[in-house]
């Protein structure tokens, strides 16, 4: 018979697997002071058809003043099988920081009413369209095959006890965009948005759709679901969002990089003597690109390009470089003042049906990695934005962002946050203050069922010998 004690001990034993299961995997691995850590994002369910655009509150991520150096994100099924983006298309997921008032809860699930929670103080990158493209780091269906590392000796600091308000801590969410395109009836007009194929009408506002509108965010939001072919029917799933941080500890031999991002449809045009942090800059974040036509009937060689002119208010060396697009895009470029390419940025398709080189979808963004020191933005310099879509057929949804990272410092010679070793060190990272309570809550309780037994068994020798 089970002991009332036992009954509890293994009750609160199983709480405490379901509860922490999320985070199994987060184990810090050490190689010479360069940390990192997988971790995996709440679970959520997906369907054919089905659409999950979540924003999950307080996500595990490396605690104190940090440097980091990359971050990896990709999405797995419950046994931690990735996922191709032909089954669920993921659309995008950034992470943003966030300071929240000690003493202050968001529920982890609330879509994006944390944003207008009072309490709650969004710490933005240093771009121009801070508002709604605030994210730290953000992808989508290039994810796998996109190189987002930091190079030595810079660091995206973060962690910083004198940036954070006084009474508030350090936070991050994450949102996570993705469709479930199994089964549908339009598999890349589900991906991009159609708002026919969505039956949508109004978006989750209550706000009225536009005729003119055919198709983009405002058609593809949270629980909505896209056309599935006739008599179709397929299992439910549970989902993750499965990314690793790298990170070093802050130190004096790290240089701190400041994050922009640009978007090709900001309507900000410069008035006389003003910088873009003098007028205000409406990002609308997506766009459509119409079919070409031409009089034998061929689009082949049809090109949509799309470009900007922003004003950088304080410049300085750029260090990285990538741009986002959607299936159709053929490239972006960040262009200087003088013309100079100070980024090229180009997809790379899939040509299989494994994650990571799906046929159709772009998997993949080139990244550039300037010499440090080589390629200088002037503080007032005017930067070009182009984007460019192949317009052989009808794009809705699309986006043309570019994300930099640019340094006040110039390296020293021979300057290295870290060699790499052999050594490998691991342990496990405190991520939970309830899962840590909850922990010690176990451990009394087994200590008390051992000192029990130990009771018990010593009165039974003591009543054989007497």
């Amino acid at each position: 018979m089970v002991h009332c004690s036992q009954f509890w001990l293994i009750y609160l034993v199983t709480l405490l697997v379901a509860l922490n299961f999320p985070n199994s995997q987060a184990v810090v691995k050490n190689e010479n002071g360069v940390k990192s850590a997988v971790f995996l994002s709440p679970k959520f369910e997906h369907e054919p058809g089905s659409v999950v655009n979540e924003f999950y509150y307080n996500i595990d991520f490396p605690r104190g003043h940090i440097a980091v150096k990359n971050f990896y994100a990709e999405v797995v099924d419950e046994a931690g099988n990735p996922i191709p983006l032909h089954e669920t298309y993921l659309h995008h997921w950034v992470v943003i920081r966030y300071y929240l008032r000690k003493g202050v809860e968001v529920p982890k699930h609330n879509a994006n009413l944390g944003f207008q929670q009072s309490g709650f103080i969004l710490a933005s990158n240093d771009g121009p369209c801070q508002n709604v493209l605030g994210q730290y780091f953000g992808l989508g269906s290039e994810t796998r095959r996109t190189d987002t590392h930091v190079p030595d000796p810079y660091g995206i600091e973060v962690g910083n006890p004198a940036e954070i308000p006084p009474g508030y801590e350090e936070r991050w969410l994450m949102n996570v965009h993705a469709i479930d395109t199994r089964g549908t009836e339009d598999r890349l007009g589900c991906t991009e948005c159609r708002c026919d194929l969505y039956n949508v009408t109004v978006d989750e506002y209550g706000v009225a759709v536009t005729p003119d509108y055919a198709g983009g965010l405002r058609c593809c939001y949270d629980q909505t679901r896209c056309r599935l072919r006739e008599g179709f029917q397929s299992a439910r799933r549970g989902l993750y969002m499965r990314y690793t941080v790298t990170w070093v500890d802050w130190d004096a031999s790290v240089l701190p990089v400041r994050i922009y991002l640009f978007d090709v449809t900001d309507t900000w045009r410069k008035l006389d003597d003003s910088t873009w942090r003098d007028t205000p800059h409406h990002c609308l974040i997506e766009y459509e690109v119409e079919s070409c036509s031409s009089a034998d009937g061929t689009n082949d060689g049809c090109i949509d390009t799309k470009r900007v002119s922003l004003t950088m208010p304080t410049g300085g060396n750029v260090i990285y470089g990538v741009a986002h697009q959607h299936t159709g895009g053929i490239g972006s470029t960040l262009y200087g003042e003088d013309g100079r390419v100070i980024c090229s940025s180009i997809p790379t398709y899939g040509e299989g049906n494994e994650a990571g080189n799906e046929a159709g979808y772009i998997v993949g963004m080139s990244s550039c990695y300037p010499h440090p020191g080589s390629l200088k933005i002037s503080d007032g310099e005017t930067l070009v934005l182009v984007s460019n879509y192949s317009s052989g057929r009808r794009h809705t949804g699309v986006m043309g962002l570019f994300y930099i990272l640019v340094a006040d410092e110039t390296p020293r010679p021979n300057t290295f946050v870290h060699a790499p070793v052999e050594k490998h060190e691991e342990m496990t990272i405190p991520f939970s203050l309830f899962g840590v309570a909850l922990f010690g809550v176990v451990v009394a309780v087994a200590l008390l069922v051992a000192y029990r037994k130990r009771r018990e068994s010593e009165d039974g020798y003591q009543s054989i010998v007497m």
